[in-house]
């Protein structure tokens, strides 16, 4: 994907996540905190807040994208529950959270933001995680 000259990752998304590659439209990001497998779409249109923003083809986009991710981190890490949300109370740029949660979780059955310091990746770790998610992430960059 060719991300637009003028679009820049929000600072604070490009300090907490790890980039897994990208979409059509999105940037792939890995929330830093192994507590949860916990992957981020940050579509790559300048200046969008809301999905109702896009326009009717990158919303059909995000949700194919969203959809294909949900999916496969559920197969990969086999959780209880898919969380997608787009909050943006912290980071006003519109970014789509996949949280996959396990009953018995340090958070379970609430939500994770706020409940502990983040557990960042060994090198060990984000490797299995690249490595699980990669047929998704082929995926994805194909379009879908």
């Amino acid at each position: 994907m060719t991300m637009p000259a003028d679009f820049q990752l929000h600072h604070r998304l490009s300090a907490d996540t790890i980039g897994l590659g990208a979409s059509p439209l999105c940037e792939i990001r890995l929330m830093n905190d192994s507590t949860w497998p916990w992957v981020l779409l940050v579509p790559a249109v300048v200046g969008v807040r809301e999905i109702y923003q896009l326009s009717a083809d990158q919303q059909h986009q995000l949700l194919r994208e969203s959809s294909a991710l949900s999916q496969a981190m559920m197969d990969v890490f086999e959780g209880d529950k898919m969380n997608v949300a787009a909050l943006g109370n912290m980071v006003p740029q519109l970014h789509l959270h996949h949280i996959v949660r396990f009953e018995g979780d340090p958070a379970w059955p609430g939500p994770v933001w706020g409940k502990q310091a983040p557990v960042p990746y060994t090198d060990l770790e984000l490797e299995q995680v690249r490595k699980g998610l990669a047929p998704v992430l082929e995926q994805l960059q194909s379009g879908v």
